[in-house]
């Protein structure tokens, strides 16, 4: 089997009056993320594991945010093409592990949530799908509650053709 690993980073600004999108939910608070599209950074960041393990390159390739077609657009949309472009490629999702960063709020109720929206969008186990959170403790951008970061990486798998047997 051909099994390779892949890493997402993605970061947005926040702003007061925006939702706030995380992991396929809308989560309560004062601040949401700044993006073209939904700005759900988790999704982002696993969109990108899966399309760098698949080395089909990165999600502003796919789902460019010049293109009005993404405006708006609900994050789970882009994390089901981007499955879709994997299976079309053969390969298969083993695992997902996601880190969110941010302040505030504290999400670790909403996590459960989020993994079972996931692992529905990506049409795998529910126990296939880590995520967890933490702070900076109160050092930079996400410290100082301007912005939020996450990172996944994803492992996937093809099966190798066998070669053909002679007669």
């Amino acid at each position: 089997m051909d099994i390779r690993v892949g890493f997402g980073y993605d970061v947005h600004q926040l702003k007061t009056g925006n939702k706030l999108v995380l992991g396929g939910i809308i989560i309560p608070h004062k601040k949401g993320p700044v993006g073209h599209s939904d700005g759900d950074v988790l999704i982002h960041a696993i969109c990108d594991a899966l399309l760098g393990a698949a080395n089909l390159r990165d999600i502003g390739f796919h789902f460019p945010d010049t293109s009005d077609e993404f405006k708006g657009i609900d994050s789970k949309v882009l994390l089901k093409k981007t499955v879709n472009l994997l299976k079309e490629q053969g390969f298969e999702i083993g695992n997902i592990d996601c880190t969110v960063c941010l302040q505030k709020p504290k999400i670790k109720e909403y996590i459960p949530e989020m993994q079972r929206i996931l692992s529905h969008v990506i049409d795998t186990d529910p126990g296939n799908v880590s995520l967890k959170a933490t702070t900076t403790e109160k050092l930079g951008f996400i410290g100082n509650e301007k912005g939020i970061a996450a990172y996944a990486v994803a492992l996937i798998g093809k099966k190798k053709k066998s070669p053909a047997r002679k007669i």
